[in-house]
């Protein structure tokens, strides 16, 4: 007998919240009105004016093989871009968010599917994540508990636009957990 997987639940740094959006394979699922996550090819196949009538409910899957160049020109088009952690080794997405952030402006929802796990939470929020689909019984346990886990201090700076120094801050290496 196996233990039956724990449902996908949206957590973002205010707690649980419902999900209004929906994964989809092609763009058929755009004429329901509802809020669709596209694969990447997918996404790719619509048009201009299809993304432009829908972007306030489009966003794109990424999968970490797939390069962020592919959507940077059309980032204004999007309100979320979901990057994928199929396996708990494969950091690639890491990057992308934090890309995503710091060199391409993008403000929209950022959100991490797949192998979330307890250990990268605190980092996925420093570098851009704002949104995530947990499904990992642990980290579900104790997110409910309030504990998102986490250090105080960081030796590097963190995407998050709230969390960067004033210029001139003294000790670049060394920041707390609200700088």
């Amino acid at each position: 007998m196996t233990e039956a997987t724990p449902a996908i639940r949206l957590w973002t740094p205010e707690g649980f919240r419902e999900d209004g959006w929906v994964h989809a394979d092609d763009a058929a699922a755009l004429a329901s009105n509802r809020r669709v996550i596209l694969s990447l090819p997918a996404f790719l196949e619509l048009d201009a004016t299809q993304r432009e009538g829908a972007k306030e409910r489009l966003g794109v899957l990424l999968q970490p093989g797939d390069q962020l160049d592919a959507i940077v020109d059309l980032l204004d088009q999007l309100s979320l871009v979901a990057l994928a952690f199929p396996a708990f080794n494969d950091g690639r997405s890491f990057s992308k968010a934090e890309l995503l952030r710091s060199r391409h402006g993008f403000d929209g929802a950022v959100r991490a599917t797949g192998q979330v796990l307890v250990d990268q939470l605190p980092h996925m929020l420093r570098v851009g994540f704002d949104e995530f689909e947990v499904s990992h019984p642990v980290l579900l346990k104790r997110l409910e508990a309030g504990n998102s886990g986490g250090l105080p201090l960081y030796y590097q700076p963190s995407a998050k636009a709230a969390e960067k120094p004033a210029k001139g801050a003294g000790y670049s290496w060394r920041r707390g957990a609200g700088n």
